[in-house]
């Protein structure tokens, strides 16, 4: 509660500047396009093998467990 009451007061330093925090939301932006290019690859490989496993002209008995 002291900590909150504080940094309200602008006593405490900032742990990251403007520079660090902008880099930071940069990093974090590209992570989160990299998270999701691969929750599409992903997605589109599971749904492969969904059709895969469902036809049997493309049947292919090495890929199930």
């Amino acid at each position: 509660m002291e900590a909150g009451k504080r940094r309200l007061a602008g006593d405490t330093a900032r742990a990251a500047n403007t520079d660090e925090v902008k880099d930071l939301r940069r990093e974090a932006r590209d992570l989160k396009e990299v998270v999701a290019e691969q929750t599409l690859q992903l997605r589109l490989l599971k749904k492969n093998m969904f059709y895969v496993g469902s036809d049997p002209e493309w049947d292919m008995p090495h890929l199930r467990s």
